[in-house]
């Protein structure tokens, strides 16, 4: 019951709700599903590789998250608004695209870096831009509900990415999915577009 009146709640928040379904929809569409899939995407990259560039692919997404996180808490580099927070995922959704068509091994790398930059930032920024705009008295369970979305609907990234590898590839199954969350983030800014900001 409580799980359905924190629904009704939100639903008169645009930014919440907004921000909710942002996240929400990065988990579903794309999610960390094509880290599962990186031996694969090694062996397209280097069929000989013994190892090494496995790991740095692995990592590489990492490293792009800890240095956002380094540099969003040592410079107020971004503020938070929904503006910015699409405009963030915009620019997530084209690299994730970039790294699917990729067939250079350097460029890929580059890719998750960055990727992993935006993941962190766009993921931050949508929180505090909860956090900030919800009631005090509904506070902890508006969090709660945007938790359940940003990190639940993961598990449903391994359909729309890892069992669409396996019918189209892994490319076409990544860059499918990027597109589709972006399309999708394009129709959520469309509803929160007046927002003042």
């Amino acid at each position: 019951d409580d799980f359905f009146d924190t629904i009704r709640s939100v639903t008169r928040h645009r930014t919440i709700i907004s921000m909710t379904l942002l996240a929400g929809g990065a988990s579903l569409f794309v999610g960390n599903a094509h880290h599962a899939q990186m031996p694969a995407f090694t062996l397209d990259l280097l069929p000989n590789d013994d190892g090494i560039f496995y790991a740095i692919l692995l990592a590489a997404s990492g490293l792009g998250a800890l240095s956002a996180g380094i540099i969003l808490e040592s410079r107020n580099l971004l503020q938070a608004k929904p503006h910015t927070a699409f405009i963030l995922v915009f620019i997530w959704c084209v690299v994730i695209i970039g790294f699917a068509a990729s067939s250079n091994a350097y460029l890929s790398v580059v890719l998750l870096v960055v990727a992993g930059f935006l993941e962190l930032t766009y993921n931050s920024m949508a929180q505090t831009l909860v956090q900030l705009h919800a009631p005090i008295d509904m506070r902890g369970r508006i969090i709660g509900l945007f938790n359940m979305s940003a990190l639940g609907l993961k598990s449903f990234s391994g359909i729309t990415v890892g069992v669409g590898g396996a019918v189209l590839g892994i490319h076409w199954s990544l860059g499918i999915s990027a597109a589709l969350l972006l399309a999708f983030s394009i129709v959520l800014m469309i509803y929160v577009i007046q927002i003042t900001e």
